[in-house]
């Protein structure tokens, strides 16, 4: 996937900062899944499922102190989790070893939902942003 550029910023430090962040860590395990680095992967997969769950809490608290409705992304976050812990199980289950089709598969699954839940979910909180200095943080 591309890396961060500007054009993917919501207008906000802390929440452009996790996206690069989480964007290079996807860069990272598509790596892994086109190397076959399996031993790699499961701890790869617990990290960013970590961090997905700092930047969730992150945006929806931003979110709720300027009172902008969430509810559209809050479902999307759960199912990202959900598909990530359905990933990372298939990965366990499989001893590591996906076929050709299932590691492209995920990789793309990967770089397609970031990419287009920036895009489509969270520039939808931009206008708001606006009316707030670039490193807000909710109290």
């Amino acid at each position: 996937m591309e890396p961060y550029t500007d054009k993917l910023s919501v207008g906000n430090a802390t929440i452009d900062t996790q996206h690069k962040n989480l964007i290079a860590m996807v860069n990272g395990i598509e790596a892994m899944i086109k190397a076959r680095d399996n031993f790699a992967l499961p701890q790869a997969f617990e990290q960013i499922e970590h961090w997905l769950c700092i930047h969730f809490t992150d945006e929806e608290d931003i979110a709720r102190a300027i009172k902008f409705s969430f509810a559209g992304n809050k479902r999307e976050h759960n199912y990202m989790l959900k598909e990530l812990q359905r990933m990372k199980t298939e990965l366990v289950n499989k001893d590591g070893i996906w076929s050709d089709g299932a590691a492209e598969h995920y990789s793309n699954f990967l770089s397609s939902w970031i990419t287009n839940h920036v895009i489509n979910e969270d520039m939808l909180i931009k206008p708001a942003l606006k009316n707030y200095p670039y490193n807000f943080k909710p109290e």
